[in-house]
């Protein structure tokens, strides 16, 4: 086994969104894999590089600079978007190095369509999903009547398989809408050609992976949402159907736990999420409405106006613990420009008590009260004077800005390897150095 310091793990410590793929990014230049781990078409990553804007859902963040990308067992697929990713990528003429995992599991239409009907039968505990159909096939997989990506690729396999889950979700589809029908040829010829296209890129990728990191070759696992969605650790059940975190970094690629070097946990400047739940820091006023626009919180898969807020530092030292966060990533600071002034949550009061660690059941979390620290903001800057700020470093940044920075730090009892002032990948200041 390896004893290269070469694989870095990128978790988002929130509710997603944090500028995961921006950072996976730039982390993915000097890098020679990009993995992602978990999640499916529901996370959307955006990468701002030499004036073109890349959206993904499925393929790794690497894929704008043409690095080896691995899609892990650990994901769910629906192979139509990734197809359409993959043309994307062409049409730019961008080389797509790509390994998809034989073990990940597919998601079909009827997937979607109870995703949409098991949605609004859950009342006020709706997740507030994509309806992308991620839920319900995580549920097949953990059920073991789920279809997987070396099934799609072999007909003779797919068919009984696909006509055996087809009959299943019809019947439970009914339960919901008696009239639902849908035509079972249709979709295997459908899925069957999805088959015949992704051929090519299908590999055991548990295999490959650890073979590349013994060998010395530089990964990053790059997560899909935040740590505070995950299944296991987040707050249930007002999120995703998968460990965000770095706890599903091993199940969902077949690398071993003492081969992931390196944990960095990545954090905005303020909080934001979308779906359902409580927001202990939501803000509803003018500041989110500005906080919401300077820091383009609207959704990368649906558009959808992100709820915003104070940063949470309370949820996030629990999120380092859960994860072994070494270094943070603090980004977005540029979006807290003209705010004044800024507010640092620090704990919960609940019955007149400060708690001591972030209580994970959201029946407790609705009871209570965030506590804050008050800071000054500091004045705005046009794009240009970020870019300006971000090529001579640190000490270029306002006095109040680099306090704020400073306060996190303290209060996290954690230093940051780099802070994000803009969208594109030249936008970073590096304060610690932790690239490979």
């Amino acid at each position: 086994m390896s004893d290269i310091n070469n694989t870095i793990a990128l978790i988002g410590l929130s509710w997603g969104d944090e500028g995961k793929g921006k950072m996976t990014d730039y982390f993915a230049q000097k890098a020679d894999i990009v993995v992602r781990y978990n999640g499916g078409s529901n996370a959307g990553h955006t990468i701002n590089a030499n004036g073109i804007k890349y959206k993904f859902k499925l393929i790794p963040s690497g894929a704008p600079l043409e690095k080896e990308v691995i899609i892990a067992n650990g994901c769910v697929i629906d192979p139509k978007i990734l197809l359409e990713e993959i043309e994307n990528l062409k049409n730019l003429n961008k080389k797509v190095n790509l390994k998809l995992s034989s073990t990940a599991h597919v998601i079909f239409p009827f997937h979607k369509t109870l995703d949409g009907l098991e949605e609004t039968s859950k009342g006020e505990y709706r997740a507030g999903t994509t309806k992308k159909g991620i839920g319900p096939t995580y549920s097949d997989k953990v059920a073991r009547w789920g279809i997987r990506v070396f099934d799609l690729i072999h007909p003779d396999v797919l068919k009984p398989k696909l006509e055996r889950l087809f009959k299943i979700r019809k019947e439970l589809i009914r339960v919901y809408d008696p009239n639902w029908d849908a035509d079972f040829e249709s979709i295997y010829n459908e899925y069957k050609s999805y088959g015949e296209q992704l051929k090519s890129y299908v590999i055991d990728t548990a295999y490959y992976l650890n073979k590349a990191i013994d060998s010395g070759k530089k990964v990053v696992f790059e997560a899909a949402q935040g740590n505070l969605l995950g299944i296991d650790h987040g707050m249930y059940p007002f999120g995703t159907s998968s460990n965000a975190n770095a706890l599903g970094i091993s199940a969902g690629t077949g690398i071993p736990p003492k081969k992931i070097k390196n944990m960095i946990g990545i954090i905005k400047a303020y909080t934001s999420r979308v779906g359902e739940g409580k927001f202990p820091t939501e803000l509803t006023n003018r500041t989110a409405e500005k906080i919401r626009e300077q820091g383009h919180e609207y959704g990368t898969v649906t558009g959808r106006p992100r709820r915003v807020g104070w940063i949470d530092l309370f949820n996030i030292k629990y999120g380092i613990m859960i994860n072994g966060i070494d270094k943070i990533i603090i980004t977005l600071l540029d979006a807290l420009q003209g705010v004044n002034p800024v507010k640092i949550c620090t704990t919960y009061e609940l019955e007149g008590k400060n708690l001591e660690s972030w209580p994970i059941q959201h029946e407790i979390i609705e009871k209570c009260v965030p506590i804050y620290k008050e800071f000054k903001g500091w004045d705005e800057r046009t794009r240009e004077e970020w870019s300006e700020i971000a090529r001579e470093g640190y000490d270029a940044l306002p006095d109040n800005l680099k306090i704020y920075i400073e306060a996190i730090q303290e209060e996290l009892k954690t230093d940051a390897a780099m802070i994000s002032i803009g969208p594109d990948r030249d936008e970073t200041i590096v304060l610690d150095n932790v690239l490979f």
